[in-house]
């Protein structure tokens, strides 16, 4: 039976469903000031983009959110409160990332204001057990493949020799592109699979187009689609394989994929990972306590920027931490001693 693992962790949250120990699906939730999809929140319109289709509303927070429509009786200045539909996502600009504003429309009369569900919250709505995982115990999103995963998000790159996907998040859909040294006819249904498996993976949504390799006639083309049909939980709509084998999905999208998410900030990214592994660090003698955890340079500035990370972590451990920055480490490698 499938279970969510979850994890309360330093600076993030963290959850994998679990099949048949494997991950078939993750998430992680930042913590952050940004909000939440879901939520409902006051502000007042800024601008108009496009008179009455679009505009942008600056909460009482100070965020920007990009609303459509606007109402015909409100005006720049007005007071609303915007439903978020969703969160702002960092996504890859020609020279350097960019982010992609929150998204939402004006709340519906009565409707009452208050932040959206939070990673837990979402999880315990649904059907599916929820099991927390504390750091003093054992390592069970590791023993699921946890690191493998992240690599992935951040390389681009899943599969092996005989069916691979190279993965390009872009402004406009995340491209997966599938290769590998089977016959078209064979990897054409594999790769299909490949890639509706780490859609979902990757928590990858919005239009997304997937490059399968040209199969030589349309029954070929369907046993490939009815492979995506399979495996991709409902809801998705998709086009048919075409006769280049390309086919494009489209789901909905309300937060950012782990893609984006984790290659938004290497050095975030890195930094809650030394974290967690800081966490579940057991000495030479065993147990938790005091210790010395070297990082990147960047990295070390990062966790010192965030006093708050350093105090939860001292007092989850029962113990002093000292952060040192290594030269000779690379941004997402660390040792903790």
């Amino acid at each position: 039976m499938a279970e969510w693992l979850y994890e309360e962790g330093i600076g993030e949250a963290r959850a994998a469903l679990v099949h048949n120990g494997r991950i078939i699906e993750a998430q992680i939730e930042r913590d952050d000031k940004r909000v939440r999809a879901g939520g409902v929140h006051g502000g007042r319109l800024a601008s108009t983009l496009i008179q009455r289709k679009r505009g942008l509303v600056r909460l009482d927070s100070g965020e920007l959110v990009l609303i459509e429509p606007i109402p015909p009786k409100v005006a720049e200045g007005s007071v609303v409160r915007v439903e978020i539909l969703r969160e702002a996502i960092s996504e890859p600009g020609l020279d350097e990332e960019r982010e992609k504003l929150a998204k939402g429309r004006i709340a519906q009369a009565g409707m009452q204001a208050g932040p959206g569900p939070t990673l837990y919250q979402r999880l315990s709505a649904g059907d599916v057990p929820v099991m927390p995982c504390p750091a003093h115990e054992e390592d069970r999103f590791e023993a699921s493949g946890w690191s493998e995963l992240l690599a992935e998000a951040m390389s681009g790159e899943v599969g092996a020799e005989d069916a691979a996907l190279r993965l390009f998040p872009t402004p406009a859909m995340t491209l997966i592109d599938v290769d590998g040294s089977l016959p078209p006819a064979q990897l054409g249904p594999k790769g299909a699979k490949l890639a509706a498996q780490t859609i979902r993976r990757l928590g990858i949504a919005g239009s997304i187009g997937i490059d399968l390799p040209t199969m030589n006639n349309k029954d070929e083309r369907l046993v490939a689609a009815a492979q995506i049909d399979k495996f991709l939980p409902q809801p998705f709509e998709r086009t048919a394989v075409n006769g280049f084998g390309f086919v494009q999905i489209i789901r909905k999208r309300e937060r950012a994929s782990l893609i984006e998410l984790l290659r938004a900030d290497p050095v975030r990214t890195a930094s809650l990972a030394a974290l967690r592994a800081a966490e579940r660090h057991e000495g030479a003698s065993g147990g938790a306590g005091a210790l010395k955890l070297s990082v990147a340079p960047a990295v070390a500035r990062d966790i010192k920027a965030h006093p708050e990370w350093l105090r939860l972590l001292e007092r989850r451990r029962g113990g002093a931490v000292e952060i040192v920055g290594d030269e000779t480490l690379a941004i997402g490698g660390h040792h903790a001693h």
